[in-house]
C-alpha cells in the first residue's frame, strides 16, 4: 500500500489535489493568512511537498472578494482550467451570526495555469437563489453533464449549512434550481456547532460517493457520505442514500484530530485510490479554530469493502519518510 510522508504538506488546510493528463499533480488550499490562491505542482506527490508554489490571485482590497478566501479547487473543464473559491466582504458575522462568504470562479485557458497570474480571468460569483453565506463548491461531470456541489446557509433551516446540488450552464453559472441533499441532523454532525461542508466526490463501482465534513472544526469534525447510483437521477434528493455514521473521524490513540474537508486523487499506478484531508495532532486550540494555522494536508490510500462502498479505515499516525 502507498505510504506518503505524514503530514504532506504542513499549514495547508482544504487540501485539493488533481491529476491532470500532463502527469503532474496539481494541489492548492487554504493558505493560513487567507489572503491569496496559490498552485504547486510535481510529477509525484512527494514532490508537492517540496515544490514552490505560485501565487495565481491576490484578494482585493475591498469588495466581497477582499477578506477570507477559503478551500479554493482546480478542475480542468472543457479544456481550461478553473478555480472555485469562497470569499468575504468582511471579517464581522452577518445577521444569522454566520460569516459573510459567497461562492467564485477563476478561469485559465492556459496549458500551464501556474504561468501567470494575468492568465487567470475572474468569472464572478456562482450565484444562487438564496443570497446567503455559501462556500466550498466542487463540481464533477456524470453522463455529459456537470454538477456542481457546494455548502449554503438556508436561513429558513436551523444550523450552519447544508449540502446543495445543481447541474451548470457553464464552470460559473448554475442550470438548474439547487436541491438539498444533506443537512445535519446527527448528533455527530452538529458538535459545537450544525455543519454539513466541504464535499468532494468519486465514482466507482456503479456510483457515486460524495464525502461531506460535519461539526465543528476543532477534534469534532468527521466526515460523512452520501451514495447514489450512477444510473440514477443525481438531482433527485430521494435517490441519495445518506450514512447515519462517519466514515472517518478523529483517533485517540494516534493523536489525530478533525479529520476533513478531504478531496480524492489517485497514486502514480494510476490504480490505487487516496484520499487528501487536513488533520492536527493536537486539541489545545486558542481561539478560533479556524485561525489556528496547523490544519495540515495529509494523504493516504483506502480500500474498497466487498459491497463496492470505500474503507477510508483511520487517519494514519504522523511519519516522516
Amino acid at each position: 500500500m502507498n505510504v506518503y510522508s505524514s503530514p504532506l504538506i504542513v499549514q495547508r488546510a482544504d487540501p485539493f489535489i488533481y491529476k491532470h493528463t500532463d502527469g503532474y499533480y496539481y494541489f492548492t488550499a487554504s493558505v493560513p493568512a487567507y489572503n491569496l490562491i496559490e498552485i504547486r505542482r510535481a510529477k509525484t506527490l512527494e514532490g508537492l511537498a517540496h515544490a514552490a508554489p505560485r501565487t495565481i490571485w491576490r484578494k482585493h482590497d475591498s469588495g466581497p472578494m477582499s477578506q477570507l478566501i477559503w478551500a479554493p479547487e482546480l478542475h480542468f473543464t472543457d479544456g481550461k482550467w478553473y478555480v472555485y473559491f469562497a470569499a468575504a466582504e468582511t471579517t464581522e458575522f452577518d445577521d444569522n451570526g454566520m460569516f459573510q462568504h459567497r461562492m467564485f470562479c477563476l478561469e485559465c485557458d492556459a496549458a500551464n495555469p501556474m504561468e501567470s497570474e494575468d492568465n487567470w480571468v475572474e468569472k464572478g460569483q456562482v450565484k444562487t437563489p438564496i443570497d446567503s453565506f455559501s462556500l466550498d463548491a466542487t463540481s464533477f461531470e456524470a453522463n455529459g453533464k456537470l454538477y456542481y456541489v457546494w455548502a449554503q446557509k438556508d436561513p429558513e433551516i436551523s444550523g450552519n449549512s447544508n449540502l446543495y446540488i445543481s447541474e451548470m450552464e457553464n464552470p460559473w453559472t448554475l442550470k438548474t434550481d439547487p436541491v438539498m441533499l444533506t443537512k445535519p441532523e446527527y448528533d455527530w454532525e452538529c458538535r459545537v456547532f450544525a455543519v454539513n461542508e466541504g464535499p468532494a466526490v468519486i465514482h466507482k463501482n456503479g456510483r457515486y460517493f460524495l464525502t461531506y465534513s460535519a461539526s465543528a472544526t476543532d477534534e469534532n469534525y468527521a466526515m460523512g457520505m452520501l451514495t447514489i447510483r450512477d444510473d440514477a437521477d443525481l438531482l433527485d434528493a430521494s435517490n441519495w442514500i445518506k450514512s447515519d455514521k462517519p466514515v472517518f473521524q478523529s483517533d485517540l490513540e494516534t493523536h489525530q484530530y478533525g479529520p476533513g474537508h478531504n478531496s480524492f486523487t489517485v497514486a502514480e499506478d494510476g490504480i490505487t485510490d487516496l484520499m487528501v484531508y487536513h488533520c492536527r495532532d493536537y486539541t489545545e486550540i486558542k481561539g478560533d479554530p479556524l485561525y489556528d494555522p496547523n490544519r495540515h494536508t495529509k494523504v493516504q490510500a483506502f480500500s474498497w469493502n466487498q459491497d463496492g462502498t470505500p474503507n477510508f479505515g483511520k487517519p494514519l499516525p504522523y511519519n516522516y519518510i
